[in-house]
């Protein structure tokens, strides 16, 4: 069985995450979530969701205070970490492994374990000291996803971007799925 971290951060776009969510349900991974304080506050400002509907959705959900949690340890074994949106607070706090809460935390002990972590950095327009955060992570294995939309599956609705930026998150961890169509030439 896969187990997956997916934390929840205060940027526009909590969209990502909650649907990440709804389809790793789906699919029967086991997810295990963090939500910072702003991402609570945004996903009532920019969804008809709940904190406790996103919540409902997830295995199991850790308090982003809670460093004694099972998943700040390498021991604890996980398939990789999505962060989605991520915020460039919380890109740069992965970048200069400043584990100051549990979400960051994770995203260093997934690093150091050489596992995949994903962040869907949900910034625009971007200066040099963000790509020099994101290059850093990078250098250390982070992979960066921004939610750039594609337009070769034809997509019809809002649901349909939503779900290419979840499928390439999805492929990156050999996740199968069929959330959008793929590129035939």
């Amino acid at each position: 069985m896969k187990r997956i971290i997916v934390g929840i951060t205060g940027a526009s776009g909590v969209i990502y995450g909650i649907r990440l969510l709804e389809v790793l349900k789906d699919l029967k991974v086991e997810t295990h979530l963090i939500l910072t304080d702003p991402a609570k506050q945004t996903i009532l400002l920019e969804t008809t969701f709940t904190v406790e509907d996103v919540e409902g959705l997830a295995y199991k959900v850790h308090n982003i205070k809670d460093l004694a949690a099972p998943i700040s340890s390498g021991s604890f074994k996980t398939n990789g970490m999505v962060i989605a949106p991520c915020t460039i607070k919380t890109l740069s706090g992965v970048a200069h492994s400043y584990s100051e809460n549990l979400l960051i935390r994770a995203a260093d002990v997934t690093l150091k374990e050489r596992r995949w972590l994903i962040l869907v950095v949900r910034e625009t327009p971007l200066h040099k000291g963000h790509f020099e955060l994101m290059n850093r992570v990078a250098d250390r294995g982070g992979i960066i996803l921004p939610p750039v939309p594609a337009f070769y599956h034809s997509p019809r609705r809002i649901e349909d971007l939503i779900d290419h930026t979840i499928g390439k998150i999805l492929d990156l961890m050999k996740i199968d799925h069929s959330l959008y169509k793929r590129w035939e030439g």
